[in-house]
């Protein structure tokens, strides 16, 4: 297909760094001697940061200010984005042969925007996207597709030619409802490897062969 636009996700799908969202939400909890409910880290990871400090508030009592909850996991979080993740492997050639084909590019994250931009920084990839788009920026998480279109509008690329590379099942749910053709990516942290092979238009295992898409 043509591609003239692509909108990627940053954690599981340009960074190795869905590994601490596998326990945050739950870590940050304890940490305030708080005992969390089953299964609250995968609710957690289908919200933006807001949204999971306004479910701290009415499902946990938590008293602090959303500021202060979502300043607080950023703190507990922050470290790894400075001076830890890599990006996966391959992301750096695939990124440069999208440039050279002329494809315009934005990042959708639920990630703060300071820390996307020094992991970003540190792999020297940020030079590759036009923009960054938050789930707090737009008001919205992934659950919804408000954070794709807001990218898609910066990008002023046709819907058709704009591809969303993402590597959770939910989010690739997300961003098909709206139209959107979607890039499964492989992220040993998302069990639902069938579900997302038979929803996406393309599934990229590796960045080293996602090139194929291009085709």
């Amino acid at each position: 297909m043509k591609i003239s636009g692509a909108i990627f996700d940053l954690d599981g799908t340009l960074l190795d760094s869905m590994q601490i969202w596998e326990t945050i939400a739950e870590d940050y909890l304890r940490s305030l001697g708080i005992e969390p409910h089953e299964d609250l880290n995968e609710k957690f990871k289908s919200m933006s940061l807001y949204q999971g400090a306004c479910y701290y508030q009415t499902e946990y009592c938590v008293t602090a200010s959303t500021d202060e909850i979502m300043e607080g996991i950023n703190a507990m979080i922050e470290h790894s984005y400075l001076y830890e993740f890599p990006v996966k492997k391959g992301v750096p050639e695939f990124l440069e042969l999208l440039k050279k084909k002329g494809v315009k590019m934005c990042v959708a994250t639920a990630t703060d925007r300071h820390l996307v931009e020094a992991a970003l920084k540190r792999n020297g990839i940020d030079g590759y996207f036009m923009e960054i788009f938050t789930c707090n920026s737009v008001g919205h998480g992934k659950d919804e597709p408000d954070i794709y279109e807001a990218a898609l509008r910066h990008l002023s690329t046709p819907k058709a030619e704009t591809v969303v590379f993402e590597d959770l099942l939910f989010a690739v749910r997300t961003a098909k409802k709206a139209g959107f053709c979607v890039a499964a990516v492989y992220d040993r942290y998302e069990n639902c490897q069938r579900e997302l092979k038979s929803l996406a238009d393309f599934y990229i295992e590796d960045f080293m062969k996602a090139e194929a898409i291009l085709l």
